[in-house]
């Protein structure tokens, strides 16, 4: 595939073009996949995913991946990677063919760390155990497997294509094929769920063994099926007694809280995540995908790509739909809304050195959300109190500018 590369303008924002310091040490890199398409749709999702056509053009959104990547190697020349995550849509629907093609050619343009983390999202409706034995002979070391709940009245209400049998099966086939690092996405707060409903999912998931939990509370977002026609949730009293009593569960099982809805085993918090938490770098190529590149003079640019697959597939339009460099007054938001997801927050020098600004930049809206009991009054590191994790919203409003 040809294509003629972007001509998008530069947006700035705020004060973008005011000096700022160069930066010290450009922050790790990582790459994200954008696969689109998906079984079916899910009535609560809100990403940029599309019902798959029974032939889904492998080969020609492969070379349109790597053309997409290849615009974006000026902006990280000599910088290697540390994580990739293929996300979606529903990635596990691309043959392990596909994949590697993919995979291969990104190596040949950027080189991969001796560690790297590679992690693909899959289905329990999509799991063949040869395919992910393919997988995992591709390099890639690490699943994120859908599983949402184990009850087929609450997978049904959600428009899941699987049932709890095969969301069982999934963990174990993963470890079959290989795959000793996995995470199981499950949610809480569902249609009608009570308080034993949720930790009886929880169980069952932690009885799996996962390295990693990601288990947060069902929200209905705008253009969803759920957001125009919404199904019954929990009471407030009852979504606070399945956050508490689940939370209480993981601990005294093992699973650390170290991100808002983030769980994980010792030593194996979510790398791609973690980068991302921490205001590191990331290229995104794909359908929708969002990037975020430093620059050594200081400069930060977030970039998006062409939404829709068939609009990101036709040569005569351009993958990128936009870019915009962060000004002086975003930035302390901009790190914030990442770094105070984390339960233990971040040290305070990585502001400056992943942003080129001064600490004393964040001094107003720091004193005023220590006053409010939403920020720890803690110098060496920026870290948001129980209070502050409760209403990061209100927290965050303090260093809005």
């Amino acid at each position: 595939m040809t294509r003629e590369s972007s001509a998008s303008p530069l947006i700035f924002g705020g004060d973008a073009q005011s000096p700022r310091a160069a930066l010290p040490v450009l922050p790790p890199l990582a790459l994200y996949i954008h696969i689109p398409w998906c079984v079916r749709k899910c009535p609560y999702c809100d990403f940029n995913s599309h019902t798959a056509s029974p032939v889904l053009p492998e080969e020609a959104y492969v070379e349109a991946l790597l053309a997409d990547l290849d615009q974006d190697l000026h902006a990280v020349y000599g910088r290697e990677l540390s994580s990739i995550f293929f996300g979606g849509g529903t990635p596990s629907l691309f043959s392990a063919q596909a994949l590697g093609r993919l995979l291969k050619g990104v190596e040949q343009r950027i080189a991969f760390a001796s560690d790297i983390e590679i992690t693909l999202e899959a289905n329990p409706g999509t799991f063949e155990q040869d395919k992910f034995v393919a997988y995992r002979k591709l390099g890639i070391n690490r699943l994120s497997i859908g599983i949402q709940s184990f009850q087929q009245e609450k997978l049904q209400a959600l428009g899941r294509i699987h049932n709890g049998d095969e969301a069982v099966r999934a963990a174990g086939m993963a470890r079959q094929a290989g795959f000793d690092n996995f995470n199981l996405d499950l949610m809480h707060g569902l249609p009608d769920q009570s308080l034993d409903d949720a930790l009886a999912d929880l169980r069952t998931a932690i009885a799996l063994k996962p390295t990693h939990l990601s288990w947060y509370q069902l929200t209905l977002e705008p253009n969803t099926v759920f957001w125009n026609q919404p199904p019954t949730l929990p009471e407030d009293d009852t979504l606070w007694d399945i956050q508490e009593a689940g939370q209480a569960l993981l601990a005294e099982h093992g699973y650390a809280q170290y991100e808002v809805s983030a769980y994980a085993l010792p030593g194996r918090p979510a790398r791609h995540n973690l980068n991302y938490w921490s205001f590191g770098d990331f290229i995104g190529i794909g359908a929708g995908a969002h990037g975020k590149l430093s620059h050594p003079d200081g400069r930060i640019v977030r970039t998006w790509k062409t939404r829709l697959p068939k609009d990101y597939l036709n040569p005569a339009k351009s993958f990128k739909a936009g870019e915009k460099a962060l000004g002086n007054d975003e930035m302390p938001f901009e790190f914030l809304m990442n770094a105070l997801r984390l339960t233990e927050g971040v040290e305070s020098r990585l502001y400056p050195e992943r942003t080129g600004m001064t600490l004393e930049s964040l001094a107003e809206g720091r004193r005023e959300a220590e006053q409010s009991g939403l920020l720890q009054v803690e110098p060496s590191r920026l870290v948001a109190t129980t209070r502050g994790q409760l209403f990061l919203n209100d927290l965050l409003q303090k260093f809005l500018t």
